[in-house]
């Protein structure tokens, strides 16, 4: 599968936006508010980045791919299995 050619801030705006999640993640996070609003603020800009709108973009395919690109742009990521994506899909399973 040939790799979409996103635009460098668009790349760089998800790549901030997963930095930002991990921040928030930690236990016991300074600055929440401030981390927050700034999840909020870059969520939007990739969600009205004007990519979007260009025949490549227009796939469900495009935004997967944009969130599990690597920081790098290089290959080899490891993508986890929905069990451990979405834990509840686990459960869905066992049920």
């Amino acid at each position: 599968m040939e790799s979409l050619p996103f635009l460098d801030d668009l790349v760089r705006a998800q790549q901030e936006r997963h930095d930002t999640y991990r921040a928030l993640a930690l236990p016991r996070p300074r600055r929440t508010t401030e981390l927050r609003r700034r999840l909020l603020a870059l969520s939007v800009r990739i969600h009205r980045h004007p990519f979007w709108s260009t025949p490549p973009g227009r796939t469900p395919a495009a935004r997967v791919e944009l969130w599990w690109r690597p920081a790098d742009g290089g290959c080899g990521v490891i993508r986890p299995s929905a069990s451990e994506r979405c834990p509840s899909a686990a459960w869905d399973v066992m049920t």
